[in-house]
């Protein structure tokens, strides 16, 4: 599977005939270049709102029987703390984009987690080239920017009154300014290709991602995708497995995604070439209320009660949780 061609990558998408072959090697290159150790990441979703009307996303401004909310400043540090304390080495800052959060908000929050001595991964929309610097000032690591298709057609479909080219933009500022830069699309969306799949993978290798974040589609009931059909766990996994066979020595993560889709899901994906889980460490309260699709797992994990549980299960597939803060491997 050396030399992948985008040709090589569209047969073995379309076929299944080399699925346990292919797991197995996205494990056995997981393995070598990022090792047997897992990296949890603590995940505070931190406001629901949002101005976006992404079809596939029940966070959309348009859906009108979520209950919004705002975590304070305070409450964010407060919970990054519990996190670090609960031995946690990255924090995800995740929101829908909300403009009450400014710049100076922002950098407050951020500079109030890195006194905590922890990696920092923010991911909260689109903004300008000076957000973008003033948090890597602040002190900010990472930037997780979804793609979520890279079919240009597509991507407008399912983004009303977005820009494709500003999304690409966002990437390449993060880039220069020497964040890891992370991005991921989702797969089984209604009228996405095989092809634009593969196109998905390459463009993920051409920009050099640090992190590739990859699961099914799940439709929510408050969207105009609704009536459609899931993704494909199967072919969500093999996408997964091709970007890490590409991009060696990145961070994938075990998607929440695909554990709400399918019965130790993320299991499943740790042996597939994936070697990050992000635990939602966000108050109880909130957690059914950032619903981006239904029945997401994790709302109801106790902190220290899920880290002993996840501990258990990674041993029990040789795996270790690192001890590490978690940046791409050289």
């Amino acid at each position: 599977m050396k030399n992948l061609t985008r040709e090589d990558i569209i047969e073995i998408l379309k076929s299944d005939t080399q699925n346990d072959a292919l797991f197995s090697y996205a494990d056995k290159i997981r393995k070598q270049y990022v090792g047997d150790e897992i990296h949890l990441r603590g995940l505070i979703e931190f406001s629901n709102i949002c101005k976006r009307e992404c079809k596939y996303c029940g966070l959309r401004c348009k859906n009108k029987s979520i209950e919004r909310y705002r975590m304070t400043l305070e409450d964010i540090i407060l919970y990054a703390k519990k996190a670090v304390d609960a031995g946690y080495k990255t924090i995800v800052l995740q929101s829908g984009e909300d403009e009450y959060y400014s710049r100076d908000i922002m950098c407050k929050i951020i500079e109030g987690i890195k006194q905590l001595n922890v990696a920092l991964t923010l991911s909260c929309g689109e903004r300008s080239y000076d957000d973008y610097k003033a948090y890597k000032d602040a002190g900010a690591d990472r930037y997780l920017i979804r793609i979520e298709t890279t079919d240009k057609k597509l991507y407008e479909k399912m983004h009303p009154h977005a820009d494709f080219e500003n999304r690409i933009r966002c990437l390449k500022d993060l880039a220069k300014l020497g964040y890891e830069v992370g991005t991921g699309c989702l797969v089984g969306l209604p009228e996405q290709t095989i092809e634009s799949l593969a196109d998905d993978i390459l463009f993920f290798r051409e920009i050099n991602a640090d992190m590739i974040g990859i699961g099914p589609f799940i439709p929510h009931p408050q969207t105009p995708l609704k009536d459609a059909k899931s993704g494909s766990f199967n072919l969500a996994l093999k996408v997964m497995a091709l970007t890490r066979i590409l991009l060696k020595n990145i961070n994938i993560p075990a998607t929440t995604a695909m554990e709400t889709i399918t019965p130790n899901g993320r299991i499943i994906a740790l042996q597939s070439g994936a070697n990050v889980i992000m635990p939602n460490v966000s108050p109880l309260e909130y957690r059914s209320k950032y619903e981006i699709y239904p029945n997401k797992t994790g709302q109801k994990d106790e902190l220290i009660k899920f880290r002993q549980e996840i501990k258990q299960k990674l041993n029990s597939i040789g795996r270790t949780i690192s001890s590490g803060y978690g940046f791409r491997s050289n």
